[in-house]
């Protein structure tokens, strides 16, 4: 975004300031909710690291590879609970490190000499450099998958610390955290080191945690505590596929902007400057005199020292008579639109009016310069998307367009409007904005939502002078109100929300269990009878011990090494040390077989008929005559192989491909609470609703319509349909500000007038 950019050439900060106590608190809580968000998949991931190791295994060429796979395979189906106490205890802790490391870093060991720098790299050991090198590599995917969250994220660690840059590489919850967690505690669980390498390549997507939740619980969690929660670009339903020529278009329009405000020509890297001539950018009240003709005094500067001393105080002066001239003007304006507000007299529209537009006009002679006119012109731009848009009602634009002088005048006092985001009166026209949504005309102006904003803008009006903190102080009071509004409305939906969440539990249950049954009977090796159980009755079994893991965590294990048990017993047995393993076994897996097929409460005919088959197949086994050279025993395990084979080929070959996700299923990742969509039925009907909740695994979305009581569900797949076929659209009312720029530029390329004042 453009602001984004423009941050990056504006004023200097304080660099890192120091954390408080509220920011560290605010750290270790994000630890917790990342911590638990992960804990909650590793006993799926944990079986998904034991199939790939198995199939990695069984395709390896290396022996001791292959050994090394299966050995480590069995281990963790055969203790999964010893991983997961190893693996959520290195997430938690490497988790604290990574925010211990961020509250240290301190900018004089930033500003340390390269010569300092490069002896402290030579010091590191070879092995940690080729470690980091590995984790880097590994994450990339991870990274590029979630680009938009963990941008997010940077930047409201950024806010929260105080920091105008915050690197990737500074995140504490950036994937490659993760990935060394789960590989650290691979290594301490196998106590084979030859196995410890294995690990990581084996963490693909396919297999490594789902980093989506975790970066959206951490991304809200962040939201609740007030920071940047109008980031609109991580739901963008648009992604950019063109990096390079973004941020290209977005260095040009702040080289543009930044012309056009300072009436000066140069370079963007020469930055916003520290803020001269903008009323020392503090926003709180400042000399408006730099504000008004700091293109004059730059020009006056540009002519060389001399002569610039004889003719500063004069030209401070005049500057100084001007603009008190204009402010004056502005005020009268200002007040006679809050008495016209305050006595009922202004109509619905004398708010959406052209009155900056009316301000060129009617302004004393000589009391504009060409930064005021264009400051003017942009922020028209900005209102009349306001305006122009259809979502908005009427009421709502003009009670935002009794802003129109008070911002400006904020606007003339430190043009840090349009180049910074976290500028309070900006905040503020976009939080009004987005907040108009959630107003239902049907309930009228004697709504809270309609009566709080009211008096927030009247009380812009009637105190607003050239004191920004007024923006701050309601800015903060509408956030509060729009807070508590969401923790009551949250609580009205507690009831869907556990459905939703018992819905969701049992929809990732099932998933799971399919994988399971599907990575075993893929092999072509289980036997047509009993891939059909599997198919059919093992997969609830599984999802039922998927649903049962929190109360008792050996669940999943146990259903899983009974299916096990069960496709070896009808596996060929061609040795009597075999034969004689399964008649000691079978009582064991018979039992557990039926415990759990009494859990499912399968029927009793049909699971008669498969016991009986089952028992006929142990027989056979039994009674099969036993190979009597070792040449026969190879050449019937040949045989069973190759039957394997062609049955592994025929299952491929018969095998429906699975979907690959659309941009509309990768959209529907990047959906945050919060966002507002249209949706429209096949009788035309059209109404608007907002996210009011996202769960976990972002398989389930709960919308409310303007009335809170009345809510809908729609799963993930339900969604991305709605979207691919155009029947919701999202409302986007973010951006407000940088929107207005884009335009305004856009236009500029084939506007002689906008490109002759962004060159002025």
């Amino acid at each position: 975004m453009v602001s984004s950019h423009i941050d990056t050439i504006g004023k200097q900060r304080t660099p890192h300031a120091a954390a408080t106590s509220k920011s560290m608190e605010i750290l270790s809580g994000l630890v917790v909710i990342a911590s638990k968000t992960a804990n909650a998949q590793l006993d799926a991931f944990s079986l998904r690291l034991a199939d790939a190791l198995m199939a990695f295994s069984e395709q390896s060429t290396d022996s001791r590879q292959a050994n090394l796979c299966f050995t480590g395979a069995g281990m963790l189906r055969k203790n999964m609970y010893a991983y997961y106490h190893l693996a959520s205890g290195y997430i938690e802790s490497m988790l604290r490190s990574e925010i211990q490391s961020l509250l240290q870093l301190d900018q004089t060991e930033q500003d340390e000499k390269p010569e300092k720098l490069h002896a402290e790299l030579e010091l590191v050991p070879y092995e940690e450099m080729d470690r980091k090198v590995r984790l880097g590599h590994a994450a990339r995917p991870y990274t590029a998958k979630h680009a938009d969250a963990l941008d997010a994220l940077n930047m409201r660690l950024g806010s929260l610390l105080g920091r105008s840059e915050f690197q990737l590489s500074q995140n504490p919850f950036r994937p490659d955290v993760f990935l060394a967690a789960l590989n650290q505690a691979w290594a301490e669980f196998n106590p084979d080191a030859d196995s410890h390498p294995l690990i990581l390549p084996l963490l693909e997507p396919a297999v490594f945690l789902d980093m989506a939740p975790i970066l959206q619980a951490v991304n809200e969690a962040l939201v609740s505590h007030g920071i940047l929660p109008a980031l609109g670009d991580t739901y963008r339903i648009r992604k950019s596929t063109n990096y390079v020529a973004e941020k290209k278009r977005e260095e040009q329009i702040a080289e543009g902007l930044r012309r056009m405000l300072t009436g000066e020509a140069g370079s963007a890297a020469g930055g916003y400057g520290d803020g001269a001539g903008f009323g020392g950018g503090s926003g709180e009240g400042g000399n408006y005199a730099g504000g008004v003709r700091a293109g004059e005094v730059g020009m006056v500067g540009a002519g060389g020292a001399e002569g610039v001393q004889a003719n500063l105080q004069s030209q401070l002066l005049q500057v100084t008579a001007v603009s008190n001239q204009l402010m004056g003007f502005l005020a009268g304006m200002q007040k006679s639109m809050l008495d016209r507000q305050l006595a009922g007299l202004a109509s619905s529209d004398s708010a959406t009016t052209a009155v900056l537009t009316n301000i060129k006009q009617q302004a004393p002679a000589g009391a504009l310069s060409r930064v005021d006119e264009n400051t003017i012109d942009l922020l028209t731009n900005v209102f009349d998307l306001v305006f122009r848009d259809k979502n908005i009602a009427g009421e709502m634009k003009s009670l935002i367009g009794f802003l129109q002088v008070p911002v400006l005048k904020a606007a003339l006092i430190d043009k840090d409007f349009f180049f910074k985001q976290e500028h309070p009166a900006r905040q503020l026209v976009e939080t009004l904005t987005q907040s108009s949504l959630e107003w239902d005309q049907a309930s009228g102006q004697d709504a809270p939502l309609y009566q709080k904003m009211k008096h927030i803008v009247e009380r812009v009006q009637q105190d607003f002078d050239k004191q920004m903190s007024i923006f701050s102080e309601v800015l903060g009071e509408l956030q509060n109100f729009i807070q508590q509004e969401e923790k009551a409305a949250v609580t009205k939906l507690q009831e869907p929300i556990d459905q939703a969440l018992q819905s969701e539990k049992l929809g990732q249950a099932t998933k799971a269990a399919k994988n399971e049954v599907s990575m075993r009977i893929g092999t072509g090796e289980v036997v047509a009878f009993v891939e059909t159980f599997l198919e059919n009755k093992w997969v609830p079994v599984l999802t039922l011990a998927y649903t049962l893991q929190e109360e008792k965590p050996t669940a999943v294990q146990n259903a899983v090494s009974t299916m096990d048990d069960l496709i070896w017993s009808v596996k060929p047995k061609i040795t009597a040390q075999q034969r004689k393993e399964l008649l000691a076994k079978l009582p064991s897996i018979l039992s557990r077989l039926n415990k759990w097929l009494n859990m499912v409460k399968w029927e009793e005919g049909e699971r008669e008929r498969f016991f009986s088959e089952l028992a006929e197949t142990h027989a056979s086994i039994v009674r099969a005559p036993l190979p009597i050279t070792p040449e026969k025993q190879l050449e019937l395990a040949v045989e069973v192989a190759k039957q394997a084979a062609e049955r592994r080929q025929e299952k491929l070959a018969n095998l429906k491909p699975e979907p690959e996700p659309d941009d509309f299923d990768e959209q529907i990742k990047r959906l945050e609470r919060g966002v507002w969509l249209s949706f429209t039925d096949s009788h035309g009907g059209a109404m608007k609703a907002k996210l009011s909740w996202v769960s976990p695994m972002k398989s389930m979305f709960i919308f409310t319509t303007h009335r809170k009581e009345q809510t809908f569900q729609l799963t993930d797949s339900a969604l991305a349909q709605r979207l691919r076929e155009g029947s919701a659209q999202p409302v986007s009312l973010d951006r407000l500000v940088d929107r207005a720029l884009d335009q305004v530029f856009a236009a500029g390329a084939n506007d002689p007038d906008i490109e002759a004042k962004s060159a002025a």
